[in-house]
């Protein structure tokens, strides 16, 4: 005869019985059972698997690439118009040193140049020369805007030194970043199409290409190149088995803060794109950029309100859009310490917060203005929609 087996619990079984359970044994294991749960406790489920994409808060930057004036330039606007150039001073780090920082959003602004070389030739160095300056350094010494590809800059001819260059030198840049910080919180690229601009003041500046379905079919191609779909959060994602995007949304169906790590997700910056965007794609369907939509619009996900007002920015965030504002703009707030703006923005729950002026940038003026999230936080639970189970000490 076979000897008994003995189970974990410890008790022992007879062959002649084995797979069969006795009601005293059944006692027994019940109460086993019971101890088991007082001493290992059965694992939460992981937090990430609870929070939504859309119940976290980031800070961002607004034009991320800016790297300001060269002296030359400097000198010329400060003197030719004061006001405009105000606006206008401010530069950030290199990308990757914003995204170690803590920034999880960032801007880039793109024109199209299907054929090279549009704006390879700008008028502020030919301008600096006229008005008898110190030239600038060659703010292209490999050729780049030679080449076709969206390129990435604030204004054509007059404010176009960029960090970066061309877009998908940026984007590689990030996806670089992302691969040396595996589990990152999500990060948010926020496109803006510059294009159709006329004469500025008395200066007639580049005209931009307008951007069609053709040129928005190669900007997707451009993003795919660098991001493989499995490194990407795009509408399809989201939408999952409802008819638009905006059931989806309103629905709750934004992706979990555990599958979306690792990931970056495209927004676009401005509205009257939209509609070019969205032809032959309905709802988005196959498109990689969430537009700049409106409540009630069947694209809807992804809504601007830089400049609020919080209470409207709340009632959005509530019903699940995913909301971008901005805490200062222009320098203005920066240059008086104004803290009004950044600190309604904040509390409004609007989950991206954009500024000239992350922690590790803050402003030279008095004060020094910055934009920061409580204790440095590299992402937080959001203010107004979040479970009630979430920790922000786990949002890194």
């Amino acid at each position: 005869m076979n000897a008994p087996r003995v189970p974990a619990c410890g008790l022992a079984i007879h062959p002649r019985f084995a797979g069969v359970v006795m009601p005293s044994q059944k006692l027994v294991l019940l109460s086993y059972a019971l101890f088991l749960a007082l001493i290992v406790p059965s694992a939460p489920a992981q937090q990430g698997d609870q929070i939504r994409l859309n119940q976290i808060q980031v800070i961002g930057t607004h034009n991320s690439y800016h790297a300001g004036f060269p002296p030359g330039a400097e000198a010329l606007w400060q003197a030719r118009n004061p006001e405009v150039y105000q606006g206008l001073d401010y530069r950030h780090s290199p990308l990757e040193q914003q995204l170690d920082s803590g920034v999880r959003q960032i801007e880039l602004d793109i024109f199209a140049d299907s054929q090279g070389g549009r704006y390879a030739h700008p008028l502020g160095p030919k301008m600096v020369a006229a008005a008898n300056l110190p030239p600038d350094p060659d703010f292209d010494p490999d050729g780049v805007m030679n080449k076709p590809g969206f390129k990435v800059m604030h204004v054509q001819d007059i404010d176009y030194i960029s960090t970066c260059q061309p877009f998908t030198a940026c984007l590689k840049e990030v996806r670089n970043w992302s691969h040396t910080h595996p589990g990152h919180i999500p990060v948010f690229i926020l496109v803006e199409t510059k294009q159709g601009t006329g004469p500025r003041g008395q200066i007639q500046l580049t005209e931009p290409e307008y951007f069609t379905s053709s040129t928005f079919d190669a900007l997707d191609a451009e993003i795919r190149s660098v991001f493989p779909p499995n490194e990407l959060i795009t509408p399809d994602d989201v939408r999952g088995r409802y008819d638009t995007l905006e059931q989806a949304v309103l629905a709750g169906n934004w992706p979990t803060l555990a599958s979306a790590r690792g990931k970056v997700v495209f927004l676009m910056d401005q509205r009257p794109v939209g509609p070019v965007y969205l032809a032959g794609h309905p709802s988005l369907r196959g498109r990689v950029l969430f537009t700049n939509a409106e409540p009630g619009e069947p694209d809807a996900a992804f809504i601007e309100r830089n400049d609020g007002p919080g209470t409207d920015i709340t009632a959005l965030v509530r019903k699940g859009y995913l909301i971008r504002t901005r805490t200062d703009a222009d320098t203005k707030e920066a240059r008086i310490n104004l803290t009004s703006r950044r600190d309604s923005m904040i509390a409004s729950g609007a989950q991206i917060l954009s500024t000239d002026y992350p922690a590790s940038e803050p402003a030279r003026w008095p004060g020094h203005f910055t934009v920061a999230l409580p204790e440095n936080a590299i992402a937080r639970c959001n203010p107004v929609n979040s479970p009630t189970a979430c920790s922000s000490e786990s949002l890194k």
